[in-house]
C-alpha cells in the first residue's frame, strides 16, 4: 500500500475537550464533543496553516471518554523509532535487542536509534503500522489516538510539531490529525518528552477494522544517555448487544515518573459483581527491560493485585513491550518484541475483581526518573 501525501493529504482536525474535571457522570456515554470542521487539501511543500493545541509541563490523568454498555475495547499500537546499531562496546547486536534475544544492555541509550518507516512513501520519514480488530457486528463508539516521544537525542525536533500526525485507514491515504487537547511536554533529565492525542471517531467509525498506519510521529533519531523513543496507540470503544454489559472508560494525561515515584488513577462509580472479568491498558514511556522496580497494581473490592503476565513480569513493567494479555500483541508492522523505550500493554484484570466492589484504584510505579505514564483505559463487567 502507498499512502501518498501531496494532494491527498487532508485536515483530520476534530474537537477540543476540556480538562476540567476528574469524573463526569451525567449518562450513559460521556466523551469529547466533535467539533464540525472543513477539510483542505494541502500539499506537501506548501502545508495550511492550522491552530496546534497548547502544551503543559504535566498533566494530571483525567477522564477522557465513559460508558456503560454492551461492548468492549479493543486498541492498535507500534513504535514510531527502533535500533540500527550498539553504541556501548558491551550492547547486544541490535536484532538481538529489539527481537528480545539479548540477556543484557537491551536499552535504547545503548544504541544508535533510527525511524522505522514501513509504507515507502518518500515524503514521511517515520511510520508503522498496526491492526484495530472490534468484532464483527460492532459499532465504534469512541475511538483516540494518542502518540508521542522523545524530541531531543542525537538531534532536535521542534517542539511546534508534537500536536501533528499522519494516520492511514486501512487502504486509504494520509490525513493529518492535529491533537484536540493541551499536549503534555516537559523537558527532564536530558529527555525532552510529549505526549499528544485526537478524537478519530468518525475516521476508525466509517474505516472499520483493519491496520492503521501512522507517520511523522514527532521524535527525535540518534543516541544520548536520555535513549530515543516513541510510538502511538489508537484506543477504540465499541458496542455489541451480545457482549456482556461493561463499564468502559478512558483516562489520559501526561505524569513524569521519578524514582520509586508513582502514579494513582482512581475510577469510582465501576460496580463490578463477584467473579467478574475485565481488562486494562496502559501506555508508557522510556521503560527499560531488565531494569527492575516497575509494578503495576489494581486495589478493587479489598484487594490489591500486582498485575502481570508473561509478557510482563511483576517487578518489570514497564519492559518496552506492546502486548496482549501474555503475549506480544499481533498484526503489527513491525512487530517487534523489544520496542526499546514504549510500552503499551494490555492486562487481564480477573483475579483483582473475585470480591467485587464498586471502585478502581490502579498505581503504577518505576524506578527511572525518565519515564512518563500517558494513558489508560478499562473495560470491566457491570454489576446488573
Amino acid at each position: 500500500m502507498r499512502n501518498s501525501l501531496g494532494p491527498l493529504l487532508r485536515r483530520g482536525m476534530v474537537g477540543v475537550f476540556s480538562l476540567a474535571s476528574l469524573w463526569a457522570p451525567g449518562g450513559p456515554a460521556a466523551a469529547a464533543p466533535a467539533m464540525p470542521t472543513t477539510s483542505t487539501a494541502p500539499t506537501a511543500s506548501t502545508p495550511s496553516p492550522a491552530p496546534v493545541a497548547a502544551e503543559a509541563e504535566s498533566l494530571a490523568f483525567t477522564q477522557r471518554y465513559r460508558a456503560l454498555q454492551h461492548g468492549g475495547i479493543v486498541r492498535a499500537a507500534n513504535s514510531s523509532i527502533t535500533c540500527r546499531r550498539p553504541v556501548e562496546r558491551s550492547a547486544a547486536s541490535c536484532p538481538a535487542a529489539r527481537e528480545g534475544r539479548a540477556a543484557t544492555n537491551d536499552d535504547n541509550d545503548d544504541f544508535e536509534m533510527f525511524y522505522i518507516d514501513v509504507d515507502n512513501d518518500p515524503n514521511t520519514y517515520n511510520s508503522s503500522r498496526a491492526e484495530v480488530r472490534p468484532p464483527s457486528g460492532a459499532r465504534v463508539s469512541y475511538a483516540r489516538l494518542y502518540w508521542g516521544g522523545n524530541l531531543r537525542v542525537g538531534e532536535q525536533k521542534p517542539p511546534k510539531d508534537n500536536g501533528r500526525v499522519l494516520i492511514a485507514e486501512p487502504g486509504g491515504q494520509y490525513k493529518e490529525v492535529l491533537a484536540d487537547t493541551v499536549v503534555g511536554h516537559r523537558v527532564a533529565h536530558g529527555a525532552d518528552a510529549f505526549q499528544a492525542s485526537a478524537d478519530v471517531t468518525s475516521l476508525v467509525r466509517s474505516s472499520g477494522a483493519g491496520a492503521y498506519t501512522v507517520a511523522q510521529v514527532n521524535v527525535a533519531m540518534g543516541h544520548s544517555a536520555a535513549g530515543a523513543w516513541g510510538g502511538w496507540t489508537l484506543m477504540v470503544a465499541y458496542e455489541k448487544e451480545s457482549e456482556p454489559l461493561r463499564h468502559l472508560a478512558m483516562w489520559d494525561g501526561f505524569d513524569p515518573l521519578g524514582p520509586g515515584g508513582d502514579r494513582t488513577v482512581r475510577l469510582p462509580g465501576m460496580t463490578f459483581p463477584k467473579g467478574a472479568e475485565g481488562r486494562a491498558g496502559l501506555v508508557a514511556y522510556n521503560g527499560d527491560r531488565g531494569r527492575t522496580g516497575g509494578s503495576f497494581t489494581l486495589s478493587a473490592g479489598g484487594l490489591t493485585t500486582r498485575l502481570a503476565d508473561g509478557a510482563n513480569p511483576r517487578d518489570d513493567v514497564l519492559n518496552s513491550t506492546i502486548s496482549e494479555p501474555g503475549r506480544t500483541a499481533p498484526g503489527r508492522t513491525p512487530a517487534y518484541p523489544n520496542t526499546l523505550g514504549y510500552d503499551s500493554d494490555v492486562f487481564e484484570l480477573d483475579k483483582g475483581l473475585r470480591h467485587g466492589g464498586d471502585r478502581l484504584d490502579f498505581r503504577l510505579v518505576s524506578p527511572r526518573d525518565t519515564a512518563w505514564a500517558g494513558a489508560l483505559f478499562v473495560a470491566v463487567d457491570a454489576k446488573r
